[in-house]
């Protein structure tokens, strides 16, 4: 019976917090409270709420409570190598593609630094707003290696140009490195992105490999600070 009132707890105070019942920074009642409403032990609404902070719907701060977190942040995985279709696939709502630019060129000065090929080496740039519940919010630059991806066109960039890749091309795509930086936004993201009062821009630049260690892909993905939170699962390591 214990267990199926912690359940309960969590269930309905999570329920709250997606439908917007519970606003960002609410506070919940405390465990004296909840315990007395719930016709429970302290123990048990002590379980709830630390799972209802492992999920990411709540903080605790010491000596005044706990406060609702904002669950309209979309997790972007900082270990995860992930398409935005796929990520934009898990989270239900209306979302789409908007191909500002794909076209191949000499790389030119940065796409070769950040490439390590020469300045004249062909390449593809692809420029993509990412709109979610009719909000640009993502922008997406991508340089690809025209050596290994020969061929690319407006609408395989309006799909997932790794659904190509990996499906058509069988290209093996193993892993990435990744910066994350937060800085002024620019003219550019202020005409493709619906930036609202925002003056800095959330960075994340990719470098992705191929199974046989080939650096291939360059991206600069520039989010919108609201929207999004950047997760990882850290275990500590014993010495």
């Amino acid at each position: 019976m214990r267990e199926n009132i912690y359940l309960q707890i969590y269930n309905e105070y999570s329920s709250r917090i997606h439908s917007g019942q519970l606003q960002p920074g609410a506070k919940l009642p405390s465990e004296s409270e909840l315990a007395e409403s719930y016709g429970t032990s302290r123990e048990t609404v002590r379980k709830a709420l630390n799972l209802l902070f492992r999920e990411g719907y709540i903080h605790k701060i010491k000596g005044r409570g706990s406060f609702v977190l904002d669950m309209t942040r979309m997790d972007f995985p900082v270990t995860g190598l992930i398409s935005f279709k796929e990520m934009a696939d898990t989270l239900g709502g209306p979302s789409r593609t908007l191909v500002e630019e794909t076209v191949q060129e000499p790389a030119g000065s940065m796409p070769a630094r950040q490439l390590q090929i020469p300045e004249d080496a062909l390449i593809w740039k692809v420029i993509r707003a990412r709109e979610i519940e009719g909000e640009r919010i993502i922008l997406d630059k991508d340089y690809f290696r025209a050596d290994i991806v020969p061929f690319l066109s407006r609408d395989i960039a309006a799909g997932s140009i790794y659904e190509y890749l990996e499906g058509k091309l069988g290209l093996k795509i193993s892993y990435a490195k990744k910066l994350i930086s937060v800085e002024p936004s620019t003219e550019e993201d202020h005409r493709l992105l619906d930036l609202k009062k925002y003056t800095h821009i959330v960075v994340v630049r990719n470098y992705v490999y191929l199974e046989n260690t080939v650096l291939f892909q360059y991206t600069e993905s520039r989010h919108r600070l609201d929207k999004f939170q950047f997760v990882d699962f850290a275990r500590r390591v014993r010495r």
